[in-house]
């Protein structure tokens, strides 16, 4: 998709849509009044009618028959003077289905000119063509009938006068990247397991690094991780066939000296039977998407590299399958971390933070300004936030604010759960340093307990992930997130 602004007058731009909006009680907005001009009226005889409301969520296609644009799509937005973020992020998403659904080939949008009450006009291009390359997305990697691609070939955006052009060239940038990262994130989720394996995780990784050259892959096989003293993430693996992999991607955008890189950690079970804990079989097939973590740590990397930031990153992806075998990990085994920790498994099913705990540890050797760790890690935290928000623990309270701030600035939600030491001795056990699971209850924060054990080096949060990862139901597919959130997290860090 290409995306430019535009310099002209959108009532007098040739184009295949044109959208405008319109406030409640049948008021038109200043693009909306301006286009009626143009048009002959044609908008305020619709809104005349009660075709359309004014209610956001509300949209209307027309046929002028005068006028440069083809079509003009007509979207509520609410009540004037009330319009927010989250009523905008759903008002252009639906105008961009809306136009996709009309096989439209260029798109002219006038809604990154409407006040938006706790926002400024940068920020509502960026979720714009975020919305855009968000609805474009559509998968048939393993349908032997490909979907027809959409016709969409070009959107142009008209701005608020005055506006600074380079910020706002600067905000359409940053929606494209972070489209393209969630598209990535994505697609790796909704690959079935027996494609998106351990090894297809890190092939993929190392085409990132062929395409940009600001990025460079290793990946590290099991004889490597042995060598290392990875004994609870091979754990993992030693029921499966599928080999696991570490997966170490660092992006070099800054040549300062000394420069210390900002590291995302991600799980990557790329399928999740429970192991000998075995899962029941409802839903199971969702277990392809336990390793989502992984999916939006390499996404935030293309978005990185598209975006050419000026800070270095390192992503590091703790792959494997959870399978029962007759080699499987059993609960009750006793394992050794790479830290030297040892760790009793009484659930094999609690086995994110096992691969986990041994990139946290390796982490170490960058010598991070902070480590953020991605996983579909509980339960629990679908219990507590269900699919809208991610659960955040952190050994660091600024690292944790940022996070939370930047959370509701890109309505890529997240909230702080405690990570008091009075959890800690649910960990206790009798044979080893520390169990893998805490009990029945606080089971999210129970499993960033466990986790923390392993981050004494460097700053450190935790997002769980599990609720809104993927969507289940008539949408399942995953959803891309928390791309939106580690891509600001990092555009706002300087070298």
């Amino acid at each position: 998709m290409k995306y430019a602004l535009l310099s002209t007058n959108p009532a007098t731009k040739a184009t295949d849509c044109l959208v405008v909006g319109v406030w409640t009680k049948g008021k038109l907005t200043a693009q909306a009044s301006d286009l009626d001009k143009a048009i002959d009226g044609a908008i305020s005889r619709v809104v005349a009618t009660g075709d359309i409301s004014g209610k956001v969520g509300d949209a209307l296609l027309l046929h002028p028959t005068a006028g440069k644009a083809k079509r003009v799509l007509v979207v509520g937005c609410g009540d004037e003077g009330a319009l927010d973020a989250r009523a905008y992020r759903k008002i252009v998403s639906g105008a961009a289905k809306a136009i996709l659904k009309a096989n439209a080939k260029t798109a002219t949008f006038t809604l990154a000119e409407l006040a938006i009450k706790d926002r400024e006009a940068a920020w509502a291009v960026t979720m714009l063509v975020q919305e855009c390359e968000n609805c474009c997305y559509q998968y048939d990697s393993t349908k032997s009938k490909k979907k027809p691609s959409y016709m969409l070939t070009t959107v142009n955006i008209s701005t608020p006068k005055g506006a600074h052009s380079s910020t706002m060239k600067e905000a359409m940038k940053a929606g494209n990247a972070i489209g393209i990262g969630m598209s990535t994130a994505k697609e790796l989720g909704n690959l079935p397991g027996n494609v998106c394996t351990p090894t297809y995780l890190g092939e993929t990784a190392t085409k990132l690094a062929a395409k940009y050259k600001s990025i460079s892959t290793k990946v590290l096989s099991e004889k490597q991780m042995q060598r290392l003293g990875m004994g609870s993430l091979l754990s993992v693996s030693a029921g499966s066939k599928e080999e696991a992999k570490l997966i170490v991607m660092q992006y070099k955008g800054s040549a300062k000296a000394g420069s210390k890189p900002f590291v995302l950690v991600g799980k990557g079970i790329t399928f999740d039977t429970g192991g000998i804990s075995l899962k029941p079989g409802g839903a199971m097939d969702e277990m392809k998407f336990d390793m989502c973590g992984a999916a939006s740590v390499i996404g935030t990397m293309n978005a990185v590299a598209e975006l050419g930031l000026k800070i270095n990153v390192v992503a590091v992806v703790a792959a494997a399958e959870n399978m029962p075998s007759s080699t499987a990990t059993k609960p009750g085994d006793v394992v050794t971390s790479m830290s030297g920790q040892t760790i009793e498994i009484l659930n094999t099913d609690a086995e994110g933070r096992l691969v986990l705990c041994d990139a946290l540890t390796y982490v170490e050797r960058f010598k991070p300004r902070t480590v953020i760790d991605v996983a579909t890690l509980t339960g629990a935290a679908v219990a507590t936030f269900g699919d809208q928000t991610t659960a955040l623990l952190s050994t660091h309270q600024p690292l944790a604010d940022e996070l939370l701030g930047i959370s509701q600035d890109t309505l890529d939600f997240a909230w702080q759960l405690p990570l008091w030491d009075e959890y800690q001795p649910l960990l206790e056990s009798n044979f080893a340093d520390i169990a893998n699971i805490g009990g029945p209850r606080a089971g999210t924060i129970t499993a960033a307990c466990f986790l923390s054990r392993f981050t004494k080096k460097y700053n450190w949060a935790h997002l769980d992930i599990a609720g809104t990862a993927w969507m289940s139901g008539a949408q399942k597919g995953a959803t891309g997130r928390p791309v939106p959130l580690l891509v600001e997290y990092l555009r706002r860090q300087k070298a």
